[in-house]
């Protein structure tokens, strides 16, 4: 997987995080976000109030799930040669009864539950396809997933950022 990148006063990419700005009006759930050249919109479906005008939050954060998934799988069938020719990933994700999760060590309020098929085409072996399904839940946006996560939140002054790009 490649690295995020950060643009250079020079204007050529090096190495390092990219900072995402997410901008949206206080009267409706429309966001507009801006990562490097890339424009993207997010809202809520209008059966919760939103105008409908992009994926909610949790169809983002699946989406990057599910192409990390895909990249991952991929760039490792090219690395060994073997004949994958395309991977789908399809992804859901619900609130669920903490008691009615097996996986769960937690047995009280609601857990995220993510469900992930992953379908692989090509001429593989039934050993390629279970290592690369196996490879599938060591993509790095599932391990940031899975790993305890800190979230810092900052206030800051119309204009001026607190967040470092080193």
């Amino acid at each position: 997987m490649t690295a995020n990148t950060a643009m250079e006063t020079t204007g050529h990419e090096v190495p390092g995080p990219r900072t995402i700005t997410v901008h949206g009006s206080a009267a409706g759930f429309a966001q507009e976000i801006a990562i490097g050249q890339h424009r993207l919109l997010a809202d809520e479906p209008t059966s919760v109030g939103g105008t409908d005008t992009g994926p909610n939050p949790y169809d983002l954060l699946l989406a990057a799930l599910g192409s990390c998934t895909s990249m991952t799988v991929a760039m490792y069938a090219r690395r060994r040669g073997w004949p994958l020719e395309s991977v789908t990933v399809r992804l859901s994700h619900a609130k669920v009864h903490a008691a009615d999760c097996a996986e769960s060590e937690t047995k009280a309020g609601m857990l995220d539950h993510v469900h992930r098929d992953v379908e692989f085409s090509g001429p593989l072996s039934e050993e390629q396809r279970a290592r690369l399904l196996d490879i599938a839940s060591k993509c790095p946006v599932h391990r940031t997933l899975d790993s305890e996560i800190v979230i810092e939140t900052h206030l800051t002054e119309s204009g001026v950022s607190g967040v470092s790009a080193s």
